[in-house]
């Protein structure tokens, strides 16, 4: 039987004093993972060194490369985004923090855009030390959309088969409503629906629709989004053949666990969503970005500046987000094949590889 070509995965370095480089040092440490993977580091040899000392146990070891051709499938490659001498503080908001945090992610998009590497997991940048002329975005989803040109992408939290996606990502509170409507929920439902298929092999998605105010508006006694925004959503997404379900009072849902129920979660908001997800998902959650044509994938935490440096830092988000990242890629080549040819759904894949045995 032909064997799978592992795909290349590139992996920023997030904010230099955060805990994405720790978590990078002991996720790579267990060499399993170069049997799933080829692994590409956008980061600097100095940068891993430094976190290095900080950890006791690590079995981290790299090959420095400037050539994507000459990479080495059996080992860590490490593409030096800069050469530049810099102060490492963890902990500490810096300046250099986020400008070099933006160097690694802007190297990784452009080998994305070259097809070079096959995926990208991104480790956290902060919000505050990125902004510049070049980079003046709220976080990774706004900029990847952008970079690769498309009209509207959805995060996604996920944990096995727990998934929330957002209407809105970063918006402030006080402007959350003016983000509302029946053309953006729609638009929402529908990119979701198609990555539900594409990206994690689900033929019939369920999809669960949160209100935005409390108890879902009480039928427009408790603001009026849900009966002139929400609900026509939801209806047209039917007849669009998308089986959204709603609107439904989000503290309620939780508590009631309703979202096993559910392929996914549509949120009307960020803590709407990701406080019952972080809560629930501890650990292992995963960030997607649906709509790209692309896979990136992280982990769902930020910097934690607050243990930065203290060999404190739990890999675990960082190491699904890997996982996620090759398990999605191959979700879209099989989507890819079915839709060429249709009956090979129907076959069994023992014998649907039968020919390359």
């Amino acid at each position: 039987m032909q064997q799978p070509i592992k795909p290349i995965i590139g992996i920023t370095c997030g904010d230099l004093n955060g805990i994405g480089t720790e978590t990078i040092i002991k996720v790579f440490s267990d060499n399993r993972i170069l049997e799933l993977c080829t692994p590409v580091l956008f980061s600097n040899t100095k940068l891993l060194n430094f976190y290095r000392k900080t950890i006791l146990e690590n079995a981290i070891s790299w090959q420095n490369v400037r050539d994507f051709s000459r990479l080495n499938s059996k080992q860590i490659n490490l593409f030096s985004c800069w050469e530049e001498e810099l102060e490492i503080t963890p902990g500490q908001l810096t300046a250099a923090g986020g400008k070099y945090a933006v160097k690694s992610l802007f190297a990784a998009v452009d080998a994305l855009t070259k097809n070079q590497i096959h995926g990208l997991v991104t480790a956290p940048i902060h919000k505050k030390n990125v902004q510049s002329e070049d980079f003046n975005f709220t976080g990774h989803t706004p900029f990847l959309k952008t970079a690769f040109g498309v009209n509207d992408v959805v995060m996604i939290l996920f944990s096995g088969n727990f998934r929330v996606a957002l209407v809105t990502e970063h918006v402030s509170v006080s402007e959350v409503a003016n983000h509302i409507s029946r053309e953006t929920i729609l638009r929402k439902l529908t990119i979701l629906n198609e990555s539900l298929k594409k990206d994690f092999s689900i033929d019939k998605p369920r999809i669960a629709v949160l209100g935005l105010n409390p108890h879902a508006g009480d039928e427009g006694v408790i603001g009026k989004e849900e009966e002139e925004f929400i609900k026509p959503a939801i209806k047209e997404a039917k007849q669009n053949n998308i089986l959204a379900v709603g609107p439904f009072s989000a503290d309620g849902f939780f508590a009631r666990q309703y979202q096993n129920q559910f392929d996914a979660v549509l949120a009307m908001y960020h803590d709407q969503g990701l406080i019952p997800f972080k809560s629930l998902a501890t650990d292992e959650g995963v960030n997607f970005t649906a709509g790209l044509p692309i896979v990136r994938t992280s982990p769902d935490h930020g910097t934690a500046f607050d243990i930065a440096g203290k060999n404190k830092a739990n890999e675990s988000s960082l190491r699904t987000a890997l996982f996620e990242c090759i398990n999605i890629i191959n979700s879209r080549k099989e989507f890819a094949e079915n839709r060429k040819n249709p009956l090979r759904k129907m076959v069994p894949s023992h014998l649907a590889n039968a020919e390359d045995e």
